[in-house]
């Protein structure tokens, strides 16, 4: 009987649907283990081989736990809104749910296929209705809330609206924002209803006001920082900029202590907490505030560097900070706001990660020093921030080496105030080795004396005080988008009113248009049936909008990340329509037990999931304010991408878009690997210079150019040959460009037939091969033309994705599940080759064979040897120390050991070979399942007990000494591990083969080391 995988695996996944194998229940004796992934958004291409590698790895922990006894809910759902749906309805009309659902097939078929022992009756979708109601209803929550730092929690905004009625604000300590004026509760009472509305935003934790932005025109929407790279954005590459706009935000700098602490007792990856320790960024030092000359302004800093105050020189405000319009003298305003606009088109990743570029400009406002009350000139530059700390520095450039540099740059005076410090070169950043001096009272003081002395001085001044600050801002929580979260919300008097509870969800409307509208509103400004009305508690025409009893909605959406914030708490109780979870499913399941997932998701998901979760605690409703004891963070599975590189004659491409190119000529142009490796690039602009073994390129390009050449001018020869156009001396640069690895062989050979009619613009393409050929359009190459390659990320915009569809029909899912974890520790890079699974499905079929001949089932009940036992049992301890640690890869490599040696033994025993399945059962199911059940078994092996170690087999009654005489071994004997070394020397001494070796004589010595060695000195 043959090893037919693809009959085996579609058995199996069929009979663990029907049955429902792996459902979890919420009441059960047996303990409690919760093995998350991060659930997957939904997108078209569906899963590449690199998409599951944590899926596997947390399905054979979850696996191996149901076999140790445990009840384990393991489920997965799909992070269902976002932006590639959207942006595929804005090009096609087709509504995103159409198109998400289109996707979920896929992914569920796809993940189906590879054996996962998910619970589907928990799936969650967070675009579903049914879902969301209960994000919009967190959403209120969080309005109706505020942080009371007294309590050192979040309450509700009704008792703090009390404490305004009877005693106003000036006893309340809260997170709030800054600035608040203060009021009485006479004034409090006196308000008008907008009045004390308006109040209430700055103190509830989710609120509305203006606030710097990153947005990206192209896509319309605002972006949260980490969905930019490289200062476009994530998705599509399009330019941000920043900019102000009236948004809801998430006041979760509120929590920004409690997320560092609580970063001590969840067993996450040292490597994440440090990143989300750097993200917070708290810092301890002053709030300093400068008066800003001639004016009723002043300029409030946080300095972790008080001590240095005699060492500002100059002030800088980030561009964006709302005193640079009102401070800005007239003969300094066109450089400011030229300045200013010019920083728009930068993200805050790029300014803060630039810093090589110097630019700022002069306001030409002072300020005056609290001490000396020296004037000090004020700049603006773009290495401020306006969202950190106040968006001001005091510019201290002996101690800081960016001021340092911009006073250099600006000509500014850097005075010394550390005493023997040498400031000729760099500024002088080491604190700790500091006294301090030019510095009036501070002078011969350590830093930590002279940040006290100075923060005393500075609070009977009036001007400033000690603060801890972070560097975490509160998150932008609207998006200008169709495909997210509606917002439960209208509008009375320009004031956001929430819709009651029991009216929810409210579902996204229809719109013709899934584009921003004529007057740059969001998406939803396109519906027609978007208002709220009041008296019905139901959406209604938007022509009925009277703002007395029918008003309007929010057109924003919520963010990508609202819906993950929660969503491991809807899995304990997944269709519980009364509230997001009950009290009973969330004190049995209480939090994860093992999370996986990457670790890109470090200061986006996994942050704010942890605020909304501390959140839902001190409300209440959540036994526990961390939801994930243990977090591990899987690699990636690299591609191996394909290149032809491109010929760009002359310095064209410098100069004008690459797409004016084909205004010059007619044909793409690709040398082979070989000839780009042979090509001398250190010509002008790294541009080519030929050589002996490139002039054919030469050749071929300068007969090109005479004959094929559209335009024939001046203009266009000096694009070829540089500045003089009269120069023979023909230049060209090459630009490496991504293949489909589809259209390449194993011997990296491009298809050029393939790869001709798969973008119009390459039809007609020229190729010069790996001996310099050339292959005009229509002709046959008549030699190789190769590619190269390159290991990086595995992405469709790579063109270098695997799919596991087709591993699963050429080798099935449990080859595909062993070799994604034989490639590597769980937490590294690992190439994907698909070459290499020929190892492991050797393998599955070696271990078929032992089970089965070609008559039928090998497997009896004979009685196993010593070295049966010994096998069994060390493969037992070492796949469970693997699992215990994540040690996946290793298991592998014990399984492939194991049906070596007891092929070996020519092993039959069911006493060893049953254990074995179930220890294999985690790793690859399907061929477990259909052997445990050719051995017998009707019911499936997932819950068989994991078989348990036995030390003694592994305890060795004998040793095998090798007997030397003279230091060269004659020959060896086997004698009892316990006999002490006089027994090994008489049993020795009385062997046949050692009277031999004596010959009557007796030894001058015996020198014995128990299991060891035994050497007889004649």
């Amino acid at each position: 009987m043959n090893y037919n995988f693809n009959e085996i695996e579609a058995k199996w996944q069929k009979y663990w649907a029907k049955n429902q194998t792996f459902k979890a229940e919420n009441n059960s004796e047996k303990p409690k283990y919760y093995v998350l992934d991060m659930f997957p958004y939904p997108s078209g291409a569906g899963l590449h081989v690199g998409h599951p590698l944590g899926y596997i790895a947390s399905d054979i922990y979850a696996r191996y736990k149901r076999h140790q006894g445990f009840n384990v809910l393991h489920p997965q759902g799909y992070d269902s809104f976002g932006l590639p749906a959207e942006q595929y309805a804005i090009q096609t009309g087709q509504h995103p749910a159409l198109t998400t659902e289109e996707n979920i097939k896929t992914y569920r078929r796809q993940l189906d296929q590879i054996g996962f022992s998910f619970d589907w009756s928990r799936e969650v979708r967070t675009s579903d209705p049914s879902y969301y109601k209960w994000t919009q209803w967190i959403f209120i929550q969080l309005f109706n809330s505020w942080y009371n730092k007294d309590s050192d929690k979040a309450e509700d905004i009704s008792e703090l609206i009390k404490r305004f009625a009877s005693e106003g604000n000036s006893k309340v300590n809260a997170i709030c924002d800054d600035a608040i004026e203060p009021f009485s509760a006479k004034d409090w009472n006196a308000f008008d209803s907008v009045k004390q509305q308006k109040i209430l935003l700055q103190y509830r934790l989710t609120y509305l006001a203006e606030t710097e932005v990153n947005w990206c025109p192209a896509l319309g929407t605002v972006l949260a920082n980490d969905e930019i790279v490289n200062g476009v954005s994530e998705r599509g590459g399009h330019p941000v900029i920043r900019k102000k706009m009236t948004q809801w935000s998430m006041r979760i700098s509120a929590y920004a202590e409690r997320l560092l602490e609580g970063l001590e007792k969840i067993d996450w990856t040292e490597s994440l907490k440090e990143t989300q320790r750097n993200w917070i960024g708290k810092s301890v030092g002053a709030h300093v505030e400068f008066r800003i000359q001639n004016s009723e302004f002043r300029i409030a800093v946080f300095t972790t560097r008080p001590d240095t105050i005699f060492g500002v020189s100059f002030m800088t405000l980030a561009p964006e900070h709302e005193l640079v319009s009102q401070i800005t003298t007239p003969a300094q305003k066109a450089e400011v706001e030229n300045y200013i606009e010019a920083t728009a088109k930068r993200s805050e990743r790029d300014r803060m990660s630039d810093v090589k570029t110097i630019s700022g400009a002069f306001t030409g406002a002072y300020v005056e020093h609290p001490f000396t009350k020296q004037p000090i000139p004020v700049w603006i530059g773009d290495y401020v921030l306006a969202g950190y700390g106040t968006g001001a520095v005091m510019s201290v450039p002996c101690g800081d080496q960016r001021d340092y540099d911009f006073a250099k740059h600006f000509n500014i005076p850097i005075p010394n105030i550390f005493q023997d410090a040498d400031i000729s070169k760099e500024a002088f950043a080491d604190k700790d080795k500091i006294i301090i001096a030019n510095s009036d009272f501070l002078n011969g003081l350590n830093y930590k004396e002279a940040t006290k002395k100075v923060i005393d001085a500075l609070e009977k001044l009036g001007q400033g005080q000690g603060k801890t600050n972070y560097r975490l801002r509160d998150a932008v929580f609207s998006r200008q988008r169709y495909w997210g979260e509606p917002f439960p919300v209208y509008y009375v008097d320009g004031m956001p009113q929430m819709i009651d509870a029991k009216h929810l969800p409210i579902r996204l409307p229809e719109v013709e248009k899934y584009l921003p509208t004529e007057t740059g509103e969001p998406p939803l400004g396109n519906a027609t049936v978007w208002a709220w009305d009041t008296t019905k508690n139901e959406v209604v025409l938007n022509d009925l909008i009277d703002n007395k009893t029918i008003h309007p909605l929010e057109l924003n959406t919520m963010p990508g990340w609202a819906g993950s914030s929660w969503y491991f708490n809807r899995y304990m109780d997944a269709h519980n329509g009364n509230e997001f979870a009950s009290k009973e499913a969330l004190n049995y399941w209480k939090d994860v037990d093992l999370y996986i997932g990457g670790s890109e998701h470090a200061t986006g998901h996994l942050l704010y999931s942890r605020f909304w979760q501390k959140f839902l605690f001190d409300k209440g409703l959540v036994p526990v304010d961390e939801y994930a004891k243990k977090l591990i963070n899987q690699g990636m599975i690299l591609g191996t991408s394909a290149f032809v590189y491109r010929l760009n004659p002359g310095v064209m491409h410098r100069e004008r878009e690459y797409a004016g190119q084909h205004a010059f000529f007619k044909n793409e142009i690709f040398i082979s690997k070989k000839m780009y490796d042979l090509l001398d690039m250190s010509g002008y602009g790294n541009s080519a210079i030929k050589n002996e073994e490139t002039k054919c390129i030469f050749n071929f390009l300068e007969d090109y150019i005479e004959k094929e050449i559209i335009e024939k001018s001046e203009q266009t020869r000096a694009l070829f040959y540089g500045k003089n156009a009269n120069s023979d001396n023909l230049t060209f640069l090459i630009t490496p460009i991504h293949v489909d690895v589809s259209f390449v062989n194993s011997s990296d050979e491009l298809d050029i037939e393939a790869f001709k009619n798969w973008r119009e613009e390459y039809k007609d393409a020229i190729f010069i091969g790996e001996n310099g050929e050339v292959l005009p359009f229509g002709e046959d190459l008549g030699g190789a033309f190769k590619v190269s390659r390159e290991v990086e990320k595995m992405s469709k915009s790579k063109y270098n994705v695997v799919n596991p569809d087709q591993i699963c029909v050429d080798y099935g899912a449990d080859s595909l599940r062993l070799y994604e974890m034989f490639l590597g520790p769980l937490e590294q890079y690992k190439p994907w080759n698909t070459a290499g699974i020929t190892g492991v499905h050797g393998f599955l079929k070696k271990l078929w064979r032992l089970y089965v001949g070609e008559n039928g089932l090998l497997v009896n009940d004979a009685e196993p040897s010593k070295d049966h036992l010994k096998t069994l049992h060390k493969t037992i301890k070492k796949v469970q120390e693997d699992i215990e640690n994540f040690s996946f890869n290793t298991s592998v490599s014990t399984f492939m050991i194991a049906v070596n040696e007891l092929t070996a033994q020519k092993c039959t025993s069911k006493e060893i070979l049953e254990p074995l399945l179930i220890l294999l059962s985690p790793y690859a199911p399907h061929i477990a399942e259909e052997l445990w059940n050719q051995l017998g078994h009707n019911e499936s092996i997932s819950t068989a007990p994991f078989p348990k170690f036995d030390a003694s087999y592994l305890v060795e009654s004998s040793k095998n000494y090798p007997i030397s005489f003279n230091g060269k071994m004659k020959f060896t004997m086997e004698l009892p591990m316990d006999f002490n070394a006089q027994q090994i020397e008489e049993a020795v001494m009385a062997h046949e083969k050692t009277q031999e070796q004596l010959q009557g004589r007796a030894p001058k010595k015996v020198i014995i080391v128990p299991g060891k060695i035994v050497n007889i000195v004649g």
